[in-house]
């Protein structure tokens, strides 16, 4: 990144940074800009041209070239995941897991049909811990859970009935 070229000439393009920031790699990338600063403040570049040559805000550069200049690189390298704390534990959420797939009747309800209120509900049975049901569907997601449906079906319908109707008098 030392050659001088910016995104500009086609050569590169600028690595986006934005400020909501989600996930280890986009930690990652934004690192690594952070570095490519560094290195261009070190080369002697200006503040104006490392925000021009990395695409990215002059207030960004400028606290960055600060940090840099009390630091170094390493006070450039990412301090982890921002934010508070997880509630659950790994092993809370292993727990929470098992009681799940055991299935809503194994907990006391009345159909195997799992709802936010009923998780909220053994979420808080098992770990104490007390969650909106808008905040359980994101745990649920970050923990590998997807949204599924039961399908839709007549209980009189009959599967070869209909498959004997397409294979013989279907027009």
């Amino acid at each position: 990144m030392t050659s001088g070229l910016s995104w500009q000439h086609g050569r590169m393009r600028p690595i986006a940074y934005r400020r909501n920031a989600r996930g280890l790699r986009d930690r990652q990338a934004f690192e690594a800009v952070r570095m490519q600063a560094g290195a261009l403040f070190a080369a002697g570049r200006s503040q104006a041209e490392v925000a021009r040559q990395l695409g990215v805000a002059r207030q960004n550069v400028s606290r960055w070239h600060a940090r840099w200049q009390a630091g170094g690189l390493e006070a450039l390298a990412s301090r982890g995941p921002t934010g508070p704390d997880p509630r659950l534990s790994e092993v809370q959420r292993a727990v929470i897991d098992q009681a799940l797939r055991q299935g809503a009747r194994a907990h006391g309800f009345d159909t195997d049909h799992w709802t936010l209120e009923r998780i909220t509900t053994v979420i808080q049975q098992r770990t104490g811990h007390r969650y909106h049901p808008g905040h359980t569907w994101k745990l649920l997601g970050r923990m590998g859970w997807r949204l599924q449906r039961p399908a839709r079906r007549a209980i009189e319908r009959d599967e070869q009935a209909i498959a004997r109707w397409v294979a013989e008098d279907w027009p």
